[in-house]
């Protein structure tokens, strides 16, 4: 049973029960700047189960899309990677307990066919000290399901003590594994939140594989031991509570928060605990062996195939939610995934370009299920294409290099580490891990501390350079960057917030202006750009600066790069385009000189808009 029916089944078993299917959300999350990246499939519902009315009412269900940029380093092993999928239902203060883990319990062994035999649950111990009881229902629900099939059992008290035994099958754990609220155990959670037991269901690989032995834990196995003879393949959460000043006491509306790995209950259907044999990565497998000449199932290459099947899927994921390749915030990390994948893809003997085709493996996979992946797949190739000529160069270099100092000294410092970052441009990451393969730990208080020198020489420099260009003062650059300021707000109006400047060139003729978007402008957006930059200025709008704290240029919403650049002063210039009379277009964090009015600027004209590196783009323009 491959994936893809497994996430039809699941969404039609829900529905079935009254829900309403949801989509998948983006990997990157609307409206939520504590975290870059989607990584639960309850993430999007966080508003609805603190109390938010939901339109599609109060039973929903999706499978959504997840990405987890914590698990880079911890993919190679046979279960973890950095994209998956979550199965979810949700109860928003209509049903509990007492319908969700017969419903659970139906439809891994009914509908799916999972042996209850290899079923094994756990649920909360209970803190009497906090007011939270040990959850009882959960424990009889349970007992109660496995009894209607003929299975008795023992409920395990200590499991870490204890380990598992031929009838164990309800294991209690304190707050540490089951319990849940968004800060935490029960102790850290302030005042009003709201949290609550969880029931977490494992599937059962068997001893005989001999996972524990092989592991070398000397402590009993039990479910949530690190071995791998068990997989947590869901957990069912049970809101129930809210903190108080005197404890904690019973929410009026509970809710419930199922989520359930997809591809974990893939690899349990396949009673194979390698995730990697699922049939999602089946092309893509064929395509690295056929590159390669080497085979998955051979031990010394399933690391990098790992490696390169997660990185490659992730990253084709993410670049069609339109995050691409760069050295900040979201496209760091597809940066990131790409170049180890190229790394381990050396590692397999493949020395010419692979990413772009095992990204198509995955795009034909899944582009029923993800629509996108096939409207955005020429977008995909050529950013994965791009990337890869860029670091294949880099890497090379690199490791010449890494070679060189580690015959010549027998380990890698932090300082070695930063010349291969500063002179080679190679990622400390990829450095941090060849050093691993060798016996050795980068110092990074070193490199850090070397990065640091290098930024007080650059602004060093830089200042230099500021004093010879803009500082002289002429009348051409400063009318040429005054207009950057409006462009720069122009393009945000067109576009959105997400552009940001990414640099600037001026000369005594022209501005050119590099800002942060994925796609080129079209004809109509440029045309939109340059109406606004000139309106300002037929608006006769004044132009003035004002210093200021950072903490209230923010507050004031002014835009501008936050910084290193701006760390040490307890003051900053704002200039403001325009003021509370006639109406602010813009503010702006800068040092260089201004016009005192837009009317000085003439007529914004651009000369041509263009791709200056990945998510990047460049306007020229000319004042006239």
């Amino acid at each position: 049973m491959n994936i893809h029916l497994i996430r039809r089944k699941y969404l039609d078993f829900f529905i079935s029960k009254g829900h309403a299917e949801l989509p998948s959300s983006a990997l990157i999350p609307e409206n939520d700047p504590t975290t870059l990246f989607t990584g639960s499939g309850m993430q999007p519902m966080v508003p609805y189960l603190l109390g938010q009315e939901h339109p599609l009412g109060k039973r929903l269900c999706d499978s959504q899309k997840c990405f987890r940029a914590q698990d880079i380093e911890e993919v190679g092993d046979r279960s973890h990677t950095t994209f998956f999928e979550m199965l979810g239902n949700w109860s928003l203060g209509d049903y509990f307990k007492q319908e969700q883990i017969p419903w659970m319990f139906e439809f891994l062994t009914k509908e799916l066919g999972l042996d209850p035999k290899r079923l094994y649950v756990t649920v909360y111990k209970g803190n009497p000290g906090l007011g939270v009881e040990q959850d009882k229902e959960s424990i009889q629900l349970w007992k109660d399901q496995f009894s209607s099939i003929g299975i008795d059992l023992d409920v395990v008290a200590d499991p870490i003590k204890d380990g598992v035994k031929n009838n164990d099958r309800i294991f209690i754990y304190d707050e540490k594994k089951n319990w849940w609220s968004r800060s935490g155990v029960p102790e850290k959670m302030p005042v009003g939140e709201p949290g609550g037991p969880d029931s977490e269901m494992f599937y059962d690989f068997g001893i005989e594989l001999g996972l524990h032995e092989a592991s070398g834990l000397k402590t009993p196995c039990h479910p949530n031991c690190d071995c791998g003879r068990f997989v947590e393949i869901g957990n069912n959460v049970f809101m129930q509570y809210q903190k108080t000043s005197q404890g904690f006491e019973e929410l009026p509306q509970k809710n419930v928060d199922f989520g359930g790995g997809l591809e974990r209950i893939a690899a349990a259907l396949n009673n194979d605990p390698d995730m990697f044999k699922i049939n999602v990565f089946a092309g893509a497998i064929n395509k690295l062996e056929e590159l390669s000449g080497k085979q998955y199932g051979d031990p010394d290459n399933v690391l990098a195939f790992r490696v390169a099947l997660d990185h490659i899927r992730a990253a084709t994921f993410l670049i069609a939610d339109r995050v691409v390749p760069s050295n900040k915030d979201h496209g760091y990390f597809v940066r990131r995934l790409l170049r180890r994948a190229i790394r381990y893809g050396k590692k397999l003997g493949i020395n010419s370009g692979f990413t772009d085709q095992i990204a198509g493996e995955f795009i034909d996979e899944y582009k029923i299920a993800y629509p996108r992946l096939a409207q955005e797949r020429a977008k995909i190739i050529e950013e994965l294409v791009a990337e890869e000529e860029k670091f294949r160069k880099t890497l090379e270099k690199g490791e010449k290099r890494f070679s060189k100092i580690f015959d010549k000294k027998g380990e890698i410092e932090g300082e070695d580490a930063f010349e291969l970052y500063a002179t080679y441009g190679f990622p400390l990451e990829l450095t941090e891990e060849m050093a691993k393969e060798q016996g050795q730990k980068i110092n990074r208080e070193v490199f850090e501390c070397e990065f640091d020198k290098h930024k007080d020489l650059s602004r060093a420099g830089s200042e230099k350079k500021f004093k010879g260009g803009l500082a002289k003062d002429s009348q051409e650059t400063t009318r040429l960057h005054t207009a950057t300021h409006i462009l720069h707000q122009a393009l945000r109006n067109v576009l959105g917030n997400h552009v940001e400047q990414r640099g600037s060139n001026i000369t005594s003729d022209r501005l050119r202006f590099d800002f942060s978007h994925p796609e080129k402008l079209s004809d109509n957006q440029k045309q939109e750009v340059e109406r606004i930059v000139n309106e300002q200025i037929q608006n006769q709008l004044p132009i003035t600066c004002d210093l200021m704290s950072v903490e209230d240029a923010k507050s004031l919403g002014a835009i501008g790069l936050f910084g290193d650049k701006y760390k040490d002063l307890e003051k900053v210039k704002v200039y403001t385009v325009g003021n509370e009379h006639v109406g602010v277009f813009s503010r702006e964090i800068c040092g260089g000189p201004h016009a005192n009015n837009t009317v000085e600027l003439g007529h914004f004209r651009i000369l041509k808009e263009e791709a200056s590196s990945a998510g990047i783009r460049r306007i020229k323009a000319i004042l006239e």
